[in-house]
């Protein structure tokens, strides 16, 4: 059952889209070669709740941290470590915040210190993907009109979208109806009205789409051990257009967010909708 936002609803989860914004742009500024990814995390914990917020993935089906770190081959869902950050290693951060009873989620990914080339595409291709299924989210299209786009410039590139983990409906709870795809055809799904929020994250492997679970019960890896990168906002569908609201305010409007998105949980229990993954 798809839940739709009042005005008030909305107003608070870009309180909190605002927030989540600036934590991530924290994390973004102190990755760096040396940092361990559990300086991350305590960081990102510290920052929200000094902020009056809760870190929402904090006891989030038994998950421990405040953020996932998911380096290089991982995909989503990497559990924070005192693994240290590389020159070259591309780190995945996906975050969420409850703010007043509503959730914020997104990532991103960044490149520490020198990347490759081929890691540098990455990210821009799917951080492209990304703006380009917001450009989608407008009232009267429908759920396949943003997977579908999202789809097509991934592997124009050449790379290819993880099936087993989508986007979802965002609001009181992390996940919520419809399940976002980043993969599908255009005209296809639930269509989009004013009051929904949606959490649009592609994540986009370097090879191909396979992934598996690693025994942490958490961590996603690409089959191949190819890179992979991902990029997550929380945008609302308005009359006006898409607002991102987990963008930094000045870029709130559909206009190349500069934070991204990621991941997704374990499934739900059944009835929940979210049949891939997590946020």
């Amino acid at each position: 059952m798809i839940i739709y936002k009042s005005q008030a609803e909305i107003d608070l989860m870009r309180e909190a889209g605002a927030i989540l914004a600036e934590a991530l742009q924290r994390l973004q500024s102190i990755a760096r070669p040396g940092v361990t990814l559990l300086e991350l995390d305590r960081e990102a914990d510290r920052f929200i709740r000094a902020r009056g917020c809760i870190p929402g993935f904090v006891g989030y089906q038994g998950y421990q941290n405040a953020i996932c770190t998911s380096v290089n081959e991982q995909v989503v869902h990497g559990i924070p470590t005192h693994r240290k950050l590389r020159e070259g290693d591309l780190l995945s951060l996906d975050a969420g915040l409850i703010h007043r009873g509503f959730w914020a989620d997104a990532g991103l990914s960044v490149g520490i210190g020198k990347i490759s080339p081929e890691a540098q595409r990455l990210m821009d291709v799917t951080r492209q993907s990304l703006d380009i299924g917001i450009e989608k989210a407008q009232v009267g299209d429908r759920i396949g009109d943003i997977s579908a786009a999202i789809q097509q410039h991934v592997e124009r590139a050449g790379f290819s979208v993880v099936r087993q983990f989508v986007g979802h409906g965002i609001g009181r709870d992390m996940h919520e109806d419809p399940q976002v795809p980043n993969f599908g055809i255009a005209g296809r799904g639930p269509l989009l009205k004013p009051g929904m929020v949606l959490a649009i994250e592609p994540m986009v492997n370097a090879g191909g789409p396979d992934v598996a679970l690693l025994g942490d019960g958490w961590t996603v890896v690409t089959v191949d051990h190819s890179l992979s990168a991902y990029f997550e906002h929380s945008v609302a569908i308005t009359p006006d257009g898409p607002e991102v609201l987990t963008a930094p305010a000045a870029q709130r409007r559909m206009s190349s967010p500069l934070v991204g998105e990621a991941g997704n949980f374990p499934p739900p229990p059944a009835g929940e909708g979210q049949g891939g993954g997590h946020d």
